[in-house]
Protein backbone atom coordinates (compact mmCIF):
# COMPACT_ATOMS: atom_id res chain seq x y z
CA UNK A 1 0.00 0.00 0.00
CA UNK A 2 1.31 3.41 -0.90
CA UNK A 3 0.53 6.43 1.22
CA UNK A 4 0.50 10.15 0.65
CA UNK A 5 1.57 12.84 3.05
CA UNK A 6 -1.32 13.45 5.45
CA UNK A 7 -3.46 16.48 4.67
CA UNK A 8 -4.42 19.01 7.34
CA UNK A 9 -7.60 18.25 9.27
CA UNK A 10 -10.49 19.22 6.97
CA UNK A 11 -12.59 21.42 9.22
CA UNK A 12 -15.03 24.16 8.24
CA UNK A 13 -12.40 26.88 8.60
CA UNK A 14 -10.02 24.96 6.32
CA UNK A 15 -12.85 24.42 3.83
CA UNK A 16 -13.42 28.14 3.51
CA UNK A 17 -9.68 28.75 3.14
CA UNK A 18 -9.50 26.22 0.31
CA UNK A 19 -12.50 27.79 -1.34
CA UNK A 20 -10.84 31.20 -1.25
CA UNK A 21 -7.55 29.81 -2.57
CA UNK A 22 -9.44 28.25 -5.49
CA UNK A 23 -10.93 31.62 -6.39
CA UNK A 24 -14.47 30.54 -5.56
CA UNK A 25 -16.83 33.04 -3.94
CA UNK A 26 -18.29 30.91 -1.13
CA UNK A 27 -21.15 32.32 0.94
CA UNK A 28 -20.67 31.82 4.65
CA UNK A 29 -22.59 28.90 6.07
CA UNK A 30 -23.11 25.19 5.48
CA UNK A 31 -23.68 25.02 1.75
CA UNK A 32 -20.87 27.41 0.87
CA UNK A 33 -18.29 25.57 2.95
CA UNK A 34 -19.17 22.14 1.58
CA UNK A 35 -19.61 22.93 -2.11
CA UNK A 36 -16.32 24.83 -2.35
CA UNK A 37 -14.37 22.26 -0.41
CA UNK A 38 -15.68 19.21 -2.24
CA UNK A 39 -14.23 20.47 -5.54
CA UNK A 40 -10.77 20.51 -3.95
CA UNK A 41 -11.10 16.96 -2.61
CA UNK A 42 -12.48 15.77 -5.92
CA UNK A 43 -9.46 17.10 -7.79
CA UNK A 44 -7.13 15.40 -5.35
CA UNK A 45 -8.94 12.03 -5.54
CA UNK A 46 -9.03 12.02 -9.35
CA UNK A 47 -5.23 12.03 -9.58
CA UNK A 48 -3.97 8.86 -11.28
CA UNK A 49 -7.06 6.64 -10.96
CA UNK A 50 -6.05 3.02 -11.42
CA UNK A 51 -8.95 1.72 -13.54
CA UNK A 52 -12.15 2.89 -15.24
CA UNK A 53 -14.61 3.79 -12.47
CA UNK A 54 -17.82 1.88 -11.85
CA UNK A 55 -20.73 4.38 -11.85
CA UNK A 56 -22.54 4.48 -8.49
CA UNK A 57 -25.23 7.19 -8.61
CA UNK A 58 -26.78 7.84 -5.19
CA UNK A 59 -30.46 8.37 -5.89
CA UNK A 60 -33.99 7.97 -4.66
CA UNK A 61 -35.52 4.55 -5.26
CA UNK A 62 -38.84 2.75 -5.16
CA UNK A 63 -39.32 -0.88 -4.09
CA UNK A 64 -42.01 -3.14 -2.68
CA UNK A 65 -41.05 -4.04 0.89
CA UNK A 66 -43.26 -6.49 2.81
CA UNK A 67 -45.92 -6.28 0.05
CA UNK A 68 -46.15 -2.49 0.34
CA UNK A 69 -44.79 -0.14 -2.38
CA UNK A 70 -42.30 2.16 -0.67
CA UNK A 71 -41.22 5.53 -2.05
CA UNK A 72 -38.26 7.61 -0.92
CA UNK A 73 -35.75 4.81 -0.50
CA UNK A 74 -32.10 5.66 -1.18
CA UNK A 75 -29.93 3.36 -3.29
CA UNK A 76 -27.46 3.35 -6.17
CA UNK A 77 -30.20 2.18 -8.54
CA UNK A 78 -33.81 3.33 -8.90
CA UNK A 79 -35.64 0.04 -8.35
CA UNK A 80 -33.80 -2.05 -5.79
CA UNK A 81 -31.09 -2.28 -3.15
CA UNK A 82 -27.47 -1.30 -3.79
CA UNK A 83 -25.89 -4.24 -5.64
CA UNK A 84 -23.35 -6.67 -4.27
CA UNK A 85 -20.01 -5.33 -5.51
CA UNK A 86 -17.57 -8.13 -6.32
CA UNK A 87 -13.90 -7.19 -6.40
CA UNK A 88 -10.78 -9.33 -6.71
CA UNK A 89 -8.03 -9.40 -4.12
CA UNK A 90 -4.99 -7.49 -5.36
CA UNK A 91 -6.75 -6.04 -8.42
CA UNK A 92 -7.49 -2.29 -8.76
CA UNK A 93 -11.04 -1.05 -8.25
CA UNK A 94 -12.56 2.34 -8.91
CA UNK A 95 -16.04 3.76 -8.42
CA UNK A 96 -17.46 7.13 -9.40
CA UNK A 97 -20.01 8.11 -6.75
CA UNK A 98 -22.40 10.74 -8.10
CA UNK A 99 -24.78 12.52 -5.77
CA UNK A 100 -28.26 13.18 -7.20
CA UNK A 101 -29.77 13.94 -3.77
CA UNK A 102 -30.43 17.40 -2.34
CA UNK A 103 -28.30 16.49 0.71
CA UNK A 104 -24.55 15.92 0.96
CA UNK A 105 -23.03 12.44 1.02
CA UNK A 106 -19.77 10.44 0.91
CA UNK A 107 -19.05 6.72 0.58
CA UNK A 108 -17.15 4.63 3.12
CA UNK A 109 -15.82 1.13 2.32
CA UNK A 110 -16.38 -0.61 5.64
CA UNK A 111 -13.57 -2.92 6.74
CA UNK A 112 -11.34 -2.28 3.72
CA UNK A 113 -7.71 -1.38 4.45
CA UNK A 114 -6.96 1.35 1.94
CA UNK A 115 -5.28 4.73 1.53
CA UNK A 116 -6.69 7.29 3.96
CA UNK A 117 -7.78 9.67 1.18
CA UNK A 118 -10.19 6.98 -0.14
CA UNK A 119 -11.89 6.20 3.20
CA UNK A 120 -14.91 8.42 2.58
CA UNK A 121 -15.23 10.28 5.91
CA UNK A 122 -16.27 13.93 5.41
CA UNK A 123 -13.82 16.53 6.74
CA UNK A 124 -11.51 13.80 8.06
CA UNK A 125 -10.40 12.37 4.68
CA UNK A 126 -12.40 14.33 2.09
CA UNK A 127 -15.07 16.98 1.75
CA UNK A 128 -18.67 15.86 1.32
CA UNK A 129 -20.01 15.23 -2.17
CA UNK A 130 -22.46 18.04 -2.89
CA UNK A 131 -25.67 17.80 -4.93
CA UNK A 132 -24.79 17.17 -8.57
CA UNK A 133 -21.13 16.41 -7.78
CA UNK A 134 -19.09 13.23 -8.18
CA UNK A 135 -16.10 11.74 -6.37
CA UNK A 136 -13.81 9.02 -7.76
CA UNK A 137 -12.76 6.39 -5.23
CA UNK A 138 -9.96 4.04 -6.24
CA UNK A 139 -8.08 1.41 -4.27
CA UNK A 140 -6.62 -2.09 -4.56
CA UNK A 141 -8.11 -4.38 -1.90
CA UNK A 142 -5.43 -6.11 0.15
CA UNK A 143 -7.76 -8.50 1.92
CA UNK A 144 -10.23 -11.07 0.59
CA UNK A 145 -13.52 -11.44 2.44
CA UNK A 146 -16.94 -9.92 3.07
CA UNK A 147 -17.19 -6.15 3.56
CA UNK A 148 -19.80 -3.49 2.83
CA UNK A 149 -20.28 0.13 1.79
CA UNK A 150 -22.41 2.97 3.11
CA UNK A 151 -22.48 6.77 3.31
CA UNK A 152 -20.63 8.67 6.03
CA UNK A 153 -22.49 11.97 5.68
CA UNK A 154 -26.19 12.42 6.52
CA UNK A 155 -25.59 8.90 7.76
CA UNK A 156 -28.71 8.28 9.79
CA UNK A 157 -31.04 9.48 7.03
CA UNK A 158 -29.36 7.78 4.08
CA UNK A 159 -28.51 4.47 5.73
CA UNK A 160 -31.92 4.14 7.39
CA UNK A 161 -33.55 4.68 4.01
CA UNK A 162 -31.57 1.95 2.29
CA UNK A 163 -28.08 3.07 1.25
CA UNK A 164 -26.09 0.03 2.44
CA UNK A 165 -24.56 -2.59 0.14
CA UNK A 166 -22.45 -5.72 0.43
CA UNK A 167 -18.89 -5.64 -0.94
CA UNK A 168 -17.20 -8.97 -1.65
CA UNK A 169 -13.46 -9.24 -2.27
CA UNK A 170 -12.90 -12.61 -3.90
CA UNK A 171 -9.77 -14.63 -3.18
CA UNK A 172 -7.00 -14.63 -5.76
CA UNK A 173 -7.65 -18.36 -6.21
CA UNK A 174 -11.13 -19.92 -6.32
CA UNK A 175 -11.83 -21.54 -2.91
CA UNK A 176 -14.10 -24.16 -4.51
CA UNK A 177 -17.72 -23.28 -3.70
CA UNK A 178 -20.61 -24.12 -6.02
CA UNK A 179 -22.66 -21.05 -5.07
CA UNK A 180 -22.17 -17.76 -3.22
CA UNK A 181 -25.15 -16.17 -1.44
CA UNK A 182 -24.78 -12.73 0.17
CA UNK A 183 -27.49 -11.48 2.54
CA UNK A 184 -27.66 -7.78 3.39
CA UNK A 185 -29.49 -7.84 6.76
CA UNK A 186 -31.30 -4.65 7.69
CA UNK A 187 -34.65 -3.35 8.82
CA UNK A 188 -36.83 -0.41 7.78
CA UNK A 189 -39.11 1.83 9.83
CA UNK A 190 -42.29 1.56 7.78
CA UNK A 191 -46.01 1.58 8.36
CA UNK A 192 -48.03 -1.37 6.95
CA UNK A 193 -48.93 0.77 3.90
CA UNK A 194 -45.26 1.46 3.10
CA UNK A 195 -45.15 5.01 4.49
CA UNK A 196 -42.13 5.99 6.57
CA UNK A 197 -42.12 6.29 10.33
CA UNK A 198 -39.75 8.71 12.04
CA UNK A 199 -36.24 7.34 11.42
CA UNK A 200 -34.93 7.93 14.94
CA UNK A 201 -36.14 8.88 18.40
CA UNK A 202 -34.48 10.49 21.41
CA UNK A 203 -35.49 7.46 23.49
CA UNK A 204 -33.82 5.12 21.01
CA UNK A 205 -30.68 7.24 20.69
CA UNK A 206 -30.25 7.25 24.47
CA UNK A 207 -30.65 3.48 24.68
CA UNK A 208 -30.06 0.75 22.09
CA UNK A 209 -31.10 2.66 18.98
CA UNK A 210 -34.44 2.90 17.20
CA UNK A 211 -35.37 -0.40 15.59
CA UNK A 212 -37.22 -0.84 12.33
CA UNK A 213 -40.60 -2.50 11.91
CA UNK A 214 -39.75 -4.67 8.87
CA UNK A 215 -36.74 -7.01 8.86
CA UNK A 216 -35.32 -7.77 5.42
CA UNK A 217 -32.57 -9.64 3.61
CA UNK A 218 -31.58 -7.79 0.44
CA UNK A 219 -34.69 -5.59 0.97
CA UNK A 220 -36.98 -8.65 0.79
CA UNK A 221 -38.89 -10.38 3.57
CA UNK A 222 -38.01 -14.09 3.74
CA UNK A 223 -36.60 -14.37 0.18
CA UNK A 224 -35.77 -17.73 -1.44
CA UNK A 225 -32.48 -18.36 -3.25
CA UNK A 226 -31.32 -21.47 -5.11
CA UNK A 227 -28.14 -23.53 -4.87
CA UNK A 228 -27.07 -26.88 -6.33
CA UNK A 229 -28.41 -29.97 -4.57
CA UNK A 230 -25.59 -31.52 -2.57
CA UNK A 231 -23.35 -28.57 -3.40
CA UNK A 232 -21.17 -26.34 -1.24
CA UNK A 233 -22.41 -22.81 -0.60
CA UNK A 234 -20.62 -19.79 0.82
CA UNK A 235 -23.22 -17.87 2.80
CA UNK A 236 -22.22 -14.29 3.57
CA UNK A 237 -24.18 -12.48 6.29
CA UNK A 238 -23.68 -8.71 6.63
CA UNK A 239 -25.45 -6.71 9.35
CA UNK A 240 -25.85 -3.26 7.78
CA UNK A 241 -28.57 -2.08 10.13
CA UNK A 242 -28.40 1.23 11.97
CA UNK A 243 -29.20 -0.40 15.33
CA UNK A 244 -30.34 -4.04 15.34
CA UNK A 245 -28.12 -6.85 16.66
CA UNK A 246 -28.87 -10.12 14.87
CA UNK A 247 -28.50 -13.58 16.40
CA UNK A 248 -28.23 -15.79 13.31
CA UNK A 249 -28.15 -19.56 12.95
CA UNK A 250 -28.86 -22.04 10.15
CA UNK A 251 -31.14 -25.09 10.04
CA UNK A 252 -31.46 -27.83 7.44
CA UNK A 253 -27.78 -28.19 6.55
CA UNK A 254 -24.38 -29.02 7.95
CA UNK A 255 -21.87 -26.21 7.98
CA UNK A 256 -19.05 -24.35 9.63
CA UNK A 257 -18.07 -20.73 10.20
CA UNK A 258 -15.06 -19.97 7.98
CA UNK A 259 -14.55 -16.19 8.31
CA UNK A 260 -15.69 -13.24 10.39
CA UNK A 261 -15.60 -9.54 9.56
CA UNK A 262 -13.76 -10.22 6.32
CA UNK A 263 -10.95 -12.41 7.64
CA UNK A 264 -10.46 -16.20 7.76
CA UNK A 265 -10.58 -17.51 11.31
CA UNK A 266 -7.46 -17.73 13.45
CA UNK A 267 -9.52 -19.42 16.17
CA UNK A 268 -12.63 -21.54 15.72
CA UNK A 269 -16.10 -20.02 16.09
CA UNK A 270 -18.65 -22.61 17.19
CA UNK A 271 -21.41 -23.54 14.76
CA UNK A 272 -24.37 -21.27 15.69
CA UNK A 273 -27.57 -23.02 16.79
CA UNK A 274 -30.99 -21.96 18.02
CA UNK A 275 -29.73 -22.50 21.58
CA UNK A 276 -26.43 -20.70 21.00
CA UNK A 277 -26.78 -18.34 18.01
CA UNK A 278 -24.03 -16.08 16.74
CA UNK A 279 -23.97 -12.36 17.60
CA UNK A 280 -23.89 -10.07 14.57
CA UNK A 281 -24.03 -6.40 15.50
CA UNK A 282 -24.23 -3.43 13.09
CA UNK A 283 -21.13 -3.45 10.91
CA UNK A 284 -20.20 -7.11 11.44
CA UNK A 285 -20.13 -9.96 8.92
CA UNK A 286 -20.05 -13.75 9.07
CA UNK A 287 -19.05 -16.24 6.35
CA UNK A 288 -20.50 -19.76 6.62
CA UNK A 289 -19.71 -22.81 4.48
CA UNK A 290 -22.86 -24.91 3.93
CA UNK A 291 -23.29 -28.42 2.57
CA UNK A 292 -26.63 -28.34 0.78
CA UNK A 293 -29.13 -31.18 1.31
CA UNK A 294 -28.76 -34.07 -1.13
CA UNK A 295 -32.48 -34.11 -1.92
CA UNK A 296 -33.74 -31.70 -4.57
CA UNK A 297 -36.35 -29.28 -3.25
CA UNK A 298 -35.11 -29.38 0.34
CA UNK A 299 -34.59 -26.04 2.11
CA UNK A 300 -31.89 -24.51 4.24
CA UNK A 301 -33.28 -21.81 6.55
CA UNK A 302 -31.28 -18.80 7.71
CA UNK A 303 -32.80 -17.82 11.05
CA UNK A 304 -32.33 -15.23 13.77
CA UNK A 305 -33.29 -15.46 17.41
CA UNK A 306 -35.78 -12.70 18.14
CA UNK A 307 -37.84 -11.46 21.11
CA UNK A 308 -41.05 -13.47 21.03
CA UNK A 309 -39.58 -16.31 18.95
CA UNK A 310 -37.26 -17.04 16.03
CA UNK A 311 -37.60 -15.27 12.67
CA UNK A 312 -36.59 -16.62 9.30
CA UNK A 313 -34.38 -14.24 7.32
CA UNK A 314 -34.07 -16.20 4.07
CA UNK A 315 -34.24 -19.69 2.55
CA UNK A 316 -31.94 -21.55 0.16
CA UNK A 317 -33.57 -24.27 -1.95
CA UNK A 318 -31.65 -27.25 -3.32
CA UNK A 319 -32.06 -27.52 -7.10
CA UNK A 320 -30.79 -29.84 -9.83
CA UNK A 321 -28.79 -33.03 -9.78
CA UNK A 322 -27.10 -34.03 -6.53
CA UNK A 323 -23.44 -32.98 -6.68
CA UNK A 324 -22.62 -35.15 -3.67
CA UNK A 325 -20.02 -32.81 -2.28
CA UNK A 326 -18.70 -32.71 1.27
CA UNK A 327 -17.40 -29.92 3.51
CA UNK A 328 -14.16 -31.85 3.95
CA UNK A 329 -13.31 -31.04 0.30
CA UNK A 330 -12.86 -27.35 1.09
CA UNK A 331 -9.31 -26.21 1.80
CA UNK A 332 -8.86 -23.60 4.55
CA UNK A 333 -9.24 -20.05 3.32
CA UNK A 334 -5.84 -18.38 2.86
CA UNK A 335 -5.09 -15.89 5.63
CA UNK A 336 -4.94 -12.22 4.76
CA UNK A 337 -1.56 -10.57 5.28
CA UNK A 338 -2.11 -8.80 8.60
CA UNK A 339 0.93 -7.89 10.74
CA UNK A 340 1.12 -9.48 14.18
CA UNK A 341 1.45 -7.01 17.07
CA UNK A 342 4.38 -7.35 19.45
CA UNK A 343 2.32 -7.87 22.60
CA UNK A 344 5.32 -7.84 24.93
CA UNK A 345 6.24 -4.31 23.85
CA UNK A 346 2.84 -2.93 22.91
CA UNK A 347 1.68 0.47 24.02
CA UNK A 348 -1.60 0.39 26.01
CA UNK A 349 -4.29 3.01 25.50
CA UNK A 350 -7.56 3.21 27.46
CA UNK A 351 -10.74 4.28 25.69
CA UNK A 352 -13.92 4.77 27.70
CA UNK A 353 -17.33 4.57 26.03
CA UNK A 354 -20.30 5.90 27.95
CA UNK A 355 -22.66 8.75 28.67
CA UNK A 356 -21.76 12.30 27.80
CA UNK A 357 -21.11 14.77 30.62
CA UNK A 358 -23.99 17.07 31.45
CA UNK A 359 -24.49 19.98 29.07
CA UNK A 360 -23.08 18.36 25.93
CA UNK A 361 -24.08 20.36 22.83
CA UNK A 362 -25.53 18.58 19.78
CA UNK A 363 -23.18 17.87 16.86
CA UNK A 364 -22.68 20.84 14.56
CA UNK A 365 -24.83 19.32 11.83
CA UNK A 366 -22.67 19.83 8.76
CA UNK A 367 -23.22 16.15 7.96
CA UNK A 368 -26.43 15.71 9.91
CA UNK A 369 -27.37 16.09 13.56
CA UNK A 370 -30.11 14.44 15.58
CA UNK A 371 -30.42 17.54 17.74
CA UNK A 372 -29.17 16.10 21.02
CA UNK A 373 -26.05 14.53 22.59
CA UNK A 374 -26.05 11.49 24.86
CA UNK A 375 -22.76 9.64 24.35
CA UNK A 376 -19.00 10.18 24.55
CA UNK A 377 -15.55 8.63 24.21
CA UNK A 378 -13.21 9.38 27.11
CA UNK A 379 -16.09 11.46 28.49
CA UNK A 380 -15.94 13.93 25.60
CA UNK A 381 -18.74 13.88 23.02
CA UNK A 382 -17.77 14.19 19.36
CA UNK A 383 -18.67 17.77 18.37
CA UNK A 384 -19.37 16.97 14.72
CA UNK A 385 -17.71 16.17 11.42
CA UNK A 386 -16.56 19.70 10.59
CA UNK A 387 -15.42 20.73 14.06
CA UNK A 388 -12.24 22.81 14.38
CA UNK A 389 -9.39 20.85 16.00
CA UNK A 390 -9.38 23.31 18.91
CA UNK A 391 -12.93 22.34 19.87
CA UNK A 392 -13.01 20.09 22.97
CA UNK A 393 -13.32 16.49 21.84
CA UNK A 394 -12.34 17.24 18.23
CA UNK A 395 -8.68 16.20 18.44
CA UNK A 396 -7.45 12.63 17.96
CA UNK A 397 -8.27 10.08 20.64
CA UNK A 398 -4.70 8.79 20.36
CA UNK A 399 -1.65 9.32 18.14
CA UNK A 400 0.51 6.37 17.12
CA UNK A 401 3.77 6.03 15.24
CA UNK A 402 3.62 4.06 12.03
CA UNK A 403 4.39 0.40 12.74
CA UNK A 404 3.76 0.72 16.49
CA UNK A 405 2.15 -2.23 18.29
CA UNK A 406 -0.85 -1.13 20.32
CA UNK A 407 -3.27 -2.62 22.83
CA UNK A 408 -6.53 -0.71 23.09
CA UNK A 409 -8.46 -1.28 26.31
CA UNK A 410 -12.09 -0.68 25.31
CA UNK A 411 -14.20 0.00 28.38
CA UNK A 412 -18.00 0.21 28.20
CA UNK A 413 -19.30 2.23 31.14
CA UNK A 414 -22.93 2.08 30.01
CA UNK A 415 -25.78 -0.44 30.21
CA UNK A 416 -26.10 -0.54 26.40
CA UNK A 417 -24.16 -2.52 23.81
CA UNK A 418 -21.83 -0.69 21.42
CA UNK A 419 -20.37 -2.18 18.21
CA UNK A 420 -17.09 -0.24 18.03
CA UNK A 421 -15.71 0.13 14.48
CA UNK A 422 -12.20 1.27 13.52
CA UNK A 423 -11.52 2.45 9.97
CA UNK A 424 -8.40 1.59 7.96
CA UNK A 425 -6.89 -0.89 10.45
CA UNK A 426 -7.77 -4.31 11.84
CA UNK A 427 -7.35 -5.65 15.34
CA UNK A 428 -7.94 -8.85 17.26
CA UNK A 429 -9.43 -9.32 20.75
CA UNK A 430 -7.10 -10.53 23.47
CA UNK A 431 -9.38 -10.81 26.48
CA UNK A 432 -12.72 -9.74 27.98
CA UNK A 433 -13.82 -9.35 31.57
CA UNK A 434 -17.17 -11.03 30.78
CA UNK A 435 -16.68 -13.82 28.21
CA UNK A 436 -14.21 -15.82 26.17
CA UNK A 437 -13.67 -14.28 22.74
CA UNK A 438 -11.95 -15.91 19.77
CA UNK A 439 -8.92 -13.85 18.78
CA UNK A 440 -9.85 -13.32 15.13
CA UNK A 441 -9.02 -10.27 13.04
CA UNK A 442 -11.84 -7.76 12.89
CA UNK A 443 -12.69 -4.09 12.39
CA UNK A 444 -15.78 -4.08 14.65
CA UNK A 445 -15.98 -5.30 18.25
CA UNK A 446 -19.28 -5.62 20.10
CA UNK A 447 -18.94 -4.26 23.64
CA UNK A 448 -21.63 -5.63 25.92
CA UNK A 449 -22.98 -3.93 29.05
CA UNK A 450 -20.10 -3.08 31.42
CA UNK A 451 -17.66 -5.08 29.30
CA UNK A 452 -13.93 -4.39 28.97
CA UNK A 453 -12.23 -5.84 25.90
CA UNK A 454 -8.54 -5.53 25.15
CA UNK A 455 -7.68 -5.63 21.45
CA UNK A 456 -4.30 -5.62 19.71
CA UNK A 457 -3.18 -4.10 16.42
CA UNK A 458 -0.23 -2.76 14.47
CA UNK A 459 -0.68 0.90 13.47
CA UNK A 460 0.67 0.29 9.98
CA UNK A 461 -1.64 2.51 7.90
CA UNK A 462 -0.98 6.26 8.21
CA UNK A 463 -3.80 8.79 8.41
CA UNK A 464 -6.69 9.94 10.55
CA UNK A 465 -8.99 6.95 11.01
CA UNK A 466 -12.55 7.26 12.28
CA UNK A 467 -13.38 5.24 15.40
CA UNK A 468 -17.01 5.10 16.46
CA UNK A 469 -20.04 3.14 17.56
CA UNK A 470 -21.94 1.63 14.63
CA UNK A 471 -25.29 2.13 16.26
CA UNK A 472 -25.69 5.23 14.13
CA UNK A 473 -27.81 7.11 16.69
CA UNK A 474 -24.99 6.65 19.21
CA UNK A 475 -22.43 7.83 16.66
CA UNK A 476 -24.47 10.92 15.76
CA UNK A 477 -25.06 11.81 19.43
CA UNK A 478 -21.43 11.83 20.56
CA UNK A 479 -19.90 8.34 20.47
CA UNK A 480 -17.33 8.98 17.74
CA UNK A 481 -13.77 10.18 17.26
CA UNK A 482 -10.63 9.27 15.36
CA UNK A 483 -7.17 7.78 15.80
CA UNK A 484 -4.14 9.29 14.11
CA UNK A 485 -1.32 7.15 12.68
CA UNK A 486 1.70 9.23 11.75
CA UNK A 487 3.34 8.72 8.37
Amino acid sequence: MTSARRSPRLNRRRALQLGTAAGVLAPLGLAGAQITASAQAKARANTNPTTAPLPLPIQQARYTIADAPTEGLISTRPDGPPPVLRLKQGQPFAARVTNTLPDYTAMHWHGIRLDNAMDGVPYLTQFPIGPGESFDYHFTPMDAGTYWYHPHCMTMDQMAMGLTGVLVVEEAEDPGFDADVALNLRDFRLRPNGDWLKLWTARGAARSGTFGTVITANWDSDPIYEAPTGGLVRLRLAATDTARIYKPYVTGANGQVIAADGHPLREVIDWPTDQAPALLSPGQRLDIALQMPRIEGAYVDVMTAFPGGPRRLARIRATGTNLGRDLAELPPLPANDVPEPDLANARVEDLIFGWTPEGGAPQNGYCGSLGYTFWSINRKPWPGDAADPETPGAGPLAVFNRGESVILRLRNESPNAHPIHLHGLVFRPLRSNKRTLPSNWTDTALLLKDEIIEVALVADNPGDWAFHCHVIEHQKTGLAGYIRVLA
